[in-house]
């Protein structure tokens, strides 16, 4: 269905930025009644800046060809976070530009005295959040006598952020004739009575799916153990090899180590939270819009609002406190009809809280165990041999220099140099163990095994224990190096590691195994660690006793011989010590 018919300012601008036909929202908004106020729920990514820029130009143009001269604004667009109100202020200058309309934002973070001079030279269209917006007023900056149009965008949002008072303060100061729009991923009790309060005979428009999930966006999750969250990330960003991706963390804290990670590992990665200043989380915003970074680790900050262009892959790293943040984080993919990918990485230990959570969501989620380093090298060869970089004509400069390279070599060498070229550039895959059994934390489980990679593979060895197992999160990345200390060995020494629930047994070469006793035995008579040697590997660890003497019997309490004093009365918790009674004469 192609749009009806618009501004033909506005009318231009759709075609320039290639909109066809509307979506569902924006066609609904334009097919309601021109000077009714709207209460408008719709999907993340439905398009609804677009939708309500468009809705709002009756009031705004009229019959004029463009606006007249700026002073007080007419339009006044409310959102709750700055990256949001920025993004709307970018959607309504192209689509207003051919009208000649001026745009002034308002946002917490960013010099208030250059938005003070941009208000005082006037504009038609002003977007904020409410507590820039709520400032401007109070100190006389902003005049809201002369609007026509008030846009609430995401309102159970700024509720939820305790905004409530400022969007009252504001509303308040505006005319009581204005149309208001109002908009809302769900519209709850609170968000209904506020509708009550500053709308007038309002038109409820409802564009949400509530028994399906979004059609363009793929549900997965992925269970793993509890310390492997950090390396179950790494492999899915390295299997999907997304253009963008967004991981989001719960506290800021984590979003810090995770990003600190990724970085490490050679991830082009950027950091939004909000203790970042907002120079900072512009910056990390335009990497990512212009491909200098491919992964963005984020809190709910980044949640709602943002439209990033090419974001394919969202990774929940730590679950979403409920359906909202889950539809919200994961609409950040699959907009404007592109295909996404929103996983969940599960620790086996919240897998019940997971499944409750999808379900509430009506989300039928793909579970599996994270991608193996064997499944994205896979990858990795396939999407090498559909590079378009060898299917491409060659330019009579690249001709010339390719047969100087074919000098000499043969073409297996310069093939093999180009897929080393190729791996450069890609960090390393994780090595997992993929649990696949229905995860419950009682449920018994297989051994963790670490694949011997050097001289002790099929070499005559003898096995060994410690007394820490997966309850300690005992990993082979800190086993190795902590049994190499203890032993005075080395890697190559070290054949199978395998992990059970309370235990870890290993191999130790015979060649080694002699001074390995002896260096144990040291270790353990100075208090470190106890190692022992072990049976079958299914035979049972006994628990680690601490190195020195045992403690000798606690002493026993003698009763008192009878007549020697009065009995002491008993002792009561909580008050003072009860006083002893004189003794008469």
């Amino acid at each position: 269905m192609p749009f009806p018919v618009l501004h033909t300012a506005l009318a231009s601008a759709l075609e320039a930025q290639g909109y066809k036909e509307p979506t569902p929202v924006q066609a609904a908004v334009l097919a309601a009644p021109a000077d009714h106020d709207l209460l408008v729920s719709a999907q993340t990514g439905s398009g609804k800046t677009v939708a309500f820029g468009l809705a709002a130009a009756g009031p705004l143009l009229g019959e004029a060809a463009r606006f007249e001269r700026a002073g007080a604004p007419l339009c006044l667009v409310i959102a709750p976070t700055r990256e949001l109100a920025m993004q709307v202020s970018r959607e309504l200058e192209w689509l207003y530009k051919g009208a000649g309309g001026l745009i002034a934002t308002c946002v917490g973070g960013m010099d208030a005295r250059r938005e003070q001079r941009a208000l005082g030279l006037g504009a038609h269209i002003v977007v904020g959040t409410p507590g820039r917006l709520r400032d401007h007023l109070e100190r006389g900056n902003l005049d809201l006598s002369a609007l026509r149009v008030a846009v609430i965008d995401e309102a159970d949002e700024m509720l939820d952020m305790g905004f409530r008072e400022d969007l009252e303060e504001i509303l308040d100061s505006t005319p009581k004739e204005r149309r208001t729009l109002l908009f809302s991923a769900t519209i709850a009790k609170d968000i209904a009575t506020l509708a009550r309060r500053y709308q007038r005979e309002a038109v409820r428009i409802d564009t949400t799916r509530t028994n399906e999930a979004h059609g363009d966006i793929e549900y997965r999750a992925v269970r793993v153990a509890p310390n492997e969250v950090e390396n179950a990330v790494v492999n899915l960003l390295r299997y999907f090899e997304a253009p963008g991706a967004l991981i989001f963390c719960a506290t800021r804290e984590a979003v810090r180590h995770l990003h600190g990670a990724l970085r490490e590992r050679g991830f082009a990665a950027v950091a939004l939270s909000g203790e970042l200043s907002q120079k900072e989380r512009t910056d990390a915003l335009q990497a990512l819009r212009d491909g200098h970074a491919r992964a963005c680790v984020a809190t709910d900050v980044a949640a709602r609002g943002l439209d990033l262009p090419d974001l394919g892959l969202v990774i929940h790293a730590e679950i979403p406190v409920n359906k909202a943040g889950l539809l919200h984080r994961s609409g950040r993919t699959g907009r404007a009809g592109r295909k996404g990918v929103s996983v969940l990485v599960v620790p086996y230990t919240r897998r019940r809280k997971a499944e409750q959570l999808l379900a509430s969501a009506n989300i039928d989620a793909e579970w599996s165990g994270p991608p193996s380093a064997d499944e994205i090298r896979a990858k990795d060869q396939q999407r090498l041999l559909d590079d378009p970089i060898l299917t491409e004509a060659l330019s009579p400069e690249d001709q010339v220099l390719a047969q100087r390279i074919l000098e000499g070599r043969s073409p297996e060498a310069v093939a093999a140099a180009l897929i080393r070229l190729h791996r450069q550039r890609l960090p390393e895959p994780e090595e997992m163990f993929d649990d696949v059994r229905d995860a419950r934390p009682d449920a018994p489980r297989p051994p963790r095994e670490r694949t011997p990679k050097h001289g002790a593979e099929g070499a005559d060895t003898a096995w060994f224990r410690l007394a820490v197992g997966r309850r300690n999160n005992a990993d082979p990345k800190w086993l190795v190096p902590l049994i190499c200390r203890l032993g005075h060995v080395t890697k190559n020494d070290i054949g199978q590691i395998r992990i059970f629930d309370n235990e870890t047994k290993f191999e130790i070469t015979r060649e080694a195994e002699p001074r390995f006793l002896a260096a144990i035995k040291a270790a353990g008579d100075a208090g470190d660690m106890r190692v022992a040697p072990a049976g079958a590997p299914g035979a049972p660890c006994p628990r680690p006793q601490a190195a020195g003497p045992r403690p000798g019997p606690k002493p026993q309490i003698r009763p008192r011989p009878p007549g020697d004093g009065p009995p002491r009365p008993p002792f009561k918790r909580g008050g003072p010590p009860p006083k002893r009674r004189k003794a008469n004469g």
